[in-house]
C-alpha cells in the first residue's frame, strides 16, 4: 500500500469512528426520551435497559452509518484541502480519483458489511428489540401513584391519594383504599390522613404505614348473599400498616419471540420472499372466492331440462330488462335482486379487512426487501457526495462540514421517508419508493465528483465576488461607451 493511500485511510477512520459513535449516542438519547415513561418507575434492572438500548442501537445503524460516512468524508477531504495536503498530493501526480480509490475500497467493504448486517443480524436484533420493548411497555405498573386517580395496578386493591409529598414519592396524603382481597364481594374501605411506603428486605411485599385514619368493614351474610341488616364496623386507628404483595411486579414475564416473527422488519430476504408469496396467494384466493360468490348469487336459479340446441339469431332488446318482466312477477324479481346484491355486499364487506391487511403486509415485505440493498447503496452514494464536497469547500473541523453534511443528509432522509410512506400507502411502487432518494441524489454525486476532479470553485466565495464585480464592471464600461458614442 502506498504511503498516500495509508495517509488517506488513517485520516478517514478517525473522524468516521468519532462521528459514528456520536450519532449513535444522539439516536439513543432520542430513544430514551421517547420511551422514558415506559422505563422509569417500573423497577427494571439495569441490564434490562442496557439490553433494550443495545437492540435499539442495532436498528439505528441504518441511519447512523450513512450519516457518519457523509460527515467523515467531508471532514477528511476538507482537512486535506485546508492544510494544502490535497494540493501536494495532486502535485505528486496523483489525481483526486486515484486518491479516492483506497477510501472507495474501504467504503465498498463497509457497504457489503452493512448489507450482510441488514440481512442477517438486523432482523434478529429487531425481533429481540420488538419483543423486549413489548414486554417493557406492557409490564404491570409498579406502585407509581398519580394524585387524584384510582390505581388498580395491585391485584385486589384500588387506591387513591390526594397528593404526594414534595420531593419524596413515598410520602402520601389523603389516602383512600378499597380492599377486595377477601373475595366475598364486599370491600373494606380504609381512609387515612397520610402514609409512607416501604419495601420488605426480600422485595416481595410493599408496606404502607398509615397514620390517623378509619377502617370501614361490612360483615357478609352466612350464605354469601347480600343482607340489608348486616353489620357495619368502623374502627379508628392512630397508626396501622397494609401489606401488598409485590412479587407480581418484581419480575417481568417475557413473551415468546416467535409471536413477533411475522413482522417484515424481523425477516431476512429469503423469509421476506416466502412471506410475500404466501400473502399474494392469499390475496388471489380471496379474489377467487369473491368471484365465486358473485357467480353464485347471480347465476340462473331455474334449470330447464330436456331442451334442444337450436341455431337462432341474436335478438337485441330495446329498453330496460325490467319492462319484459310480467307485472305480477316484477316486485318479486326486484326484491330477489336486491336481496342478492345485499348478501354480496355483506360478503365483500366481511372479507375486505382481511384483503386490506394482506395487501399492506405485501407492501411491507417488498419495502423491507428493498431496504436490504438501499442501505449499502446509500453508503456509496453519500461518500461520492461527501468526498467531492470536502475537496471543493476545503474546510475541516466540525464547523462548515457539519452544516453541509446535515443539510444533505436531511435532504436524503426527507426524500426517503416521504417516498417510503407513499409506498406503504400504495400510491407509489415499493421499488421506486425505496430507491427514490438514490435516484434523485445520484446526479448530484456525479456532478460534484466532476467539479472536484476539475478543481472547480463551486463553493469559493471569492470566485463569486470576482464574478459579480466583473459583471458590474462590464455593465459600467458599456454605459461609458454608449455615452461617448452619443
Amino acid at each position: 500500500m502506498k504511503k498516500i493511500h495509508l495517509l488517506l485511510i488513517k485520516a478517514f477512520i478517525r473522524p468516521f469512528a468519532v462521528t459514528f459513535f456520536i450519532v449513535m449516542f444522539i439516536l439513543l438519547m432520542f430513544f430514551l426520551f421517547k420511551y422514558v415513561d415506559d422505563l422509569i418507575g417500573k423497577g427494571f434492572e439495569w441490564y434490562v435497559i442496557a439490553e433494550l438500548m443495545m437492540y435499539a442501537s442495532a436498528s439505528n445503524v441504518a441511519m447512523a452509518l450513512p450519516l457518519a460516512i457523509l460527515l467523515s468524508s467531508i471532514m477528511t477531504f476538507g482537512n486535506l484541502g485546508e492544510n494544502y495536503e490535497l494540493v501536494a498530493i495532486k502535485s505528486a501526480g496523483v489525481s483526486l480519483r486515484k486518491a479516492m480509490q483506497p477510501l472507495l475500497v474501504l467504503i465498498v467493504g463497509l457497504a457489503v458489511a452493512s448489507f450482510f448486517f441488514s440481512d442477517y443480524m438486523l432482523p434478529k436484533a429487531n425481533l429481540k428489540y420488538g419483543s423486549l420493548l413489548w414486554d417493557v411497555r406492557n409490564k404491570k405498573l409498579s406502585f407509581l401513584i398519580k394524585p387524584g386517580v384510582f390505581n388498580n395496578s395491585i391485584p385486589g386493591y384500588s387506591m387513591r391519594v390526594e397528593r404526594k409529598g414534595e420531593g419524596a414519592i413515598d410520602s402520601l396524603y389523603g389516602i383512600m383504599i378499597y380492599d377486595h382481597s377477601s373475595g366475598n364481594g364486599i370491600p373494606q374501605i380504609i381512609m387515612a390522613e397520610k402514609g409512607k411506603m416501604s419495601k420488605t428486605s426480600d422485595g416481595n411485599y410493599m408496606v404502607l404505614n398509615l397514620v390517623n385514619g378509619v377502617r370501614y368493614q361490612e360483615a357478609g351474610s352466612n350464605n354469601g348473599a347480600y343482607n340489608p341488616r348486616q353489620t357495619l364496623t368502623r374502627m379508628r386507628f392512630k397508626q396501622t400498616e397494609v401489606k401488598f404483595d409485590f412479587s407480581s411486579f418484581k419480575d417481568m414475564t417475557r413473551t415468546q419471540e416467535q409471536n413477533f416473527k411475522n413482522n417484515a422488519p424481523m425477516l431476512n430476504r429469503k423469509e421476506l420472499l416466502q412471506r410475500r408469496d404466501s400473502l399474494s396467494k392469499g390475496l388471489d384466493s380471496i379474489g377467487k372466492a369473491l368471484q365465486t360468490n358473485a357467480q353464485y348469487y347471480f347465476k340462473q336459479s331455474t334449470i330447464v331440462k330436456g331442451y334442444s340446441k337450436i341455431n337462432a339469431p341474436v335478438k337485441t332488446i330495446k329498453g330496460s330488462v325490467i319492462d319484459f318482466i310480467p307485472k305480477d312477477q316484477k316486485v318479486q324479481a326486484l326484491q330477489g335482486a336486491f336481496d342478492q346484491i345485499d348478501a354480496l355486499k355483506q360478503t365483500i364487506k366481511g372479507q375486505l379487512p382481511d384483503y386490506e391487511f394482506r395487501s399492506k403486509e405485501v407492501l411491507k415485505a417488498k419495502i423491507e426487501y428493498q431496504r436490504k440493498y438501499t442501505l449499502a447503496v446509500s453508503c456509496l452514494l453519500l461518500f461520492f457526495i461527501g468526498a467531492p464536497l470536502g475537496a471543493i469547500i476545503r474546510k475541516g473541523g466540525l464547523g462548515l462540514p457539519v452544516v453541509i453534511a446535515v443539510i444533505f443528509f436531511l435532504f436524503y432522509h426527507i426524500i426517503s421517508t416521504v417516498a417510503e410512506k407513499s409506498a406503504k400507502e400504495g400510491s407509489l411502487d415499493p421499488v421506486v419508493g425505496m430507491w427514490m432518494a438514490v435516484i434523485i441524489l445520484t446526479p448530484v454525486g456525479v456532478f460534484l465528483t466532476y467539479k472536484a476532479t476539475v478543481d472547480s470553485a463551486l463553493f469559493d466565495l471569492d470566485y463569486y465576488k470576482q464574478l459579480i464585480v466583473g459583471l458590474f464592471k462590464k455593465v459600467f464600461n458599456r454605459k461609458k461607451v454608449v455615452e461617448v458614442e452619443k
